[in-house]
Formats: structure tokens, C-alpha cells, sequence
């Protein structure tokens, strides 16, 4: 049995583990011509090269982190959500069963608590913590638990795939 987690989106990632094993892959992507009227270039998900990668898997278990989708982030909540639909598609010529995941729920258990500011919000004490605090920390983290996998700007997907082995989630 495998648990695989994925950090979605054209800069995310691809973890694979089982009892024994640790396979760590950048997201393939390929780039082109943006289908809008303007000249420019968009990232996919290259299925082809996402299905040579997970046809080794089949006899597996698969967790997505839910895409950001924010109004005010137009062009990145669209590529999140174009990048989600090609890897739900290849997922399901594969009959890999899926379930997704929110960022905060995994963060919660296999990152630090003492992250971040202390700031008082409303009159409640909380701490902030900024993107580059979060990948820094899911990298070092992520190589520490897996030391024979070179992730190279963050260890999410590992972190994810390990939150779902350790909790066995269905």
C-alpha cells in the first residue's frame, strides 16, 4: 500500500510513501501558448509525464491539497484549478481513489506551533506566519523524516502523504 500526497498546482510536488520507502518528484509541467488573447505563456500539468509517475503506484491511496481559490488572485486560483483538474483526471485513468485536504489541517500536526509572530488579533492572541516561514520549515522538517529524498524548495507533498499514513485517514 502506498499513501500518495500532492501539493498541488504547477509548482507543487508528488510524495510517495509506503512501510519502507520515500519517492519525492516535482510536479511535470509544460508550458505554452496561454489560450487568452493576450501573448503569453501558461504552465500545465504535463499528464503524460504525471501518469508514467503514478502508473508505478496504482495499488495506492492519494491525498490532494485543496487548491487556493481566491477572487483577488485570479490568475493563480485559475492555474490551481487547472492544475487540480488534470491531476483528477490522471488519478482517475489510473483508479487511484482520492479525498482532498486543507493546507491548515495538515500544517497543524506535522509543523511547529511555536511558528511565527505573536500578535494580538481582535484582542486574541495568534501567531502569524508568513509562506517562506512555512516552506522553510516543511523543508527542513520534511528532510529530516525523510533523508534519503532531496525536495528542493519545500517538503509539503512529503508532509502531506506522511500526515496521511500516520493517520490513516479514509
Amino acid at each position: 500500500m502506498y499513501w500518495i500526497g500532492i501539493d498541488n498546482g504547477t509548482t507543487g510536488s508528488i510524495a510517495v510513501l509506503n512501510g519502507t520507502e520515500a519517492h519525492y518528484y516535482e510536479m511535470p509541467t509544460k508550458s505554452e501558448q496561454s489560450y487568452t488573447k493576450s501573448r503569453q505563456k501558461v504552465t500545465r500539468i504535463d499528464t503524460v509525464a504525471l501518469e508514467n509517475i503514478l502508473s508505478k503506484y496504482t495499488e495506492s491511496r492519494c491525498i490532494i491539497e485543496r487548491p487556493m481559490v481566491n477572487p483577488k488572485r485570479w490568475k493563480a486560483s485559475a492555474s490551481a484549478i487547472r492544475a487540480l483538474e488534470a491531476t483528477l483526471i490522471v488519478l482517475e485513468k489510473l483508479g487511484i481513489p482520492y479525498q482532498y485536504i486543507d493546507s491548515k489541517e495538515w500544517q497543524k500536526a506535522m509543523l511547529p506551533r511555536d511558528m511565527g509572530k505573536l500578535v494580538i488579533i481582535n484582542g486574541v492572541e495568534k501567531r502569524k506566519v508568513e509562506p517562506a516561514e512555512l516552506k522553510k520549515a516543511s523543508l527542513d522538517i520534511a528532510r529530516r523524516l525523510f533523508p534519503s529524498v532531496t525536495p528542493k524548495k519545500d517538503g509539503d507533498s512529503l508532509l502531506i502523504a506522511e500526515y496521511f499514513r500516520r493517520f490513516n485517514l479514509n
